[in-house]
């Protein structure tokens, strides 16, 4: 996978989690807030680490994964 194909993911994440998630249609970043954790666990090569490091990555820039905010919201 070449960098133009990666566009903002993080080159850090896995081959196997960057395949996974050029499969699902992702490529930049902030189209993961639009996907769930527990859906992108489901992808084939998505393994925790991959999850964490796209959760950090997410958070720097303020956002995060579908659900999230929800969630957080409703145990305050």
């Amino acid at each position: 996978m070449t960098p133009e194909t990666m566009h903002d993911l993080p080159a850090r994440l896995s081959q196997p989690a960057l395949r996974a998630l050029h499969q699902a249609g992702i490529t930049r970043l902030e189209q993961l807030t639009a996907f769930r954790e527990a859906d992108l666990r489901k992808l084939h090569g998505m393994g925790p680490k991959a999850l964490d490091l796209l959760r950090t990555v997410l958070a720097e820039r303020g956002l995060t994964f579908a659900g999230d905010e929800a969630a957080s919201r409703g145990s305050t």
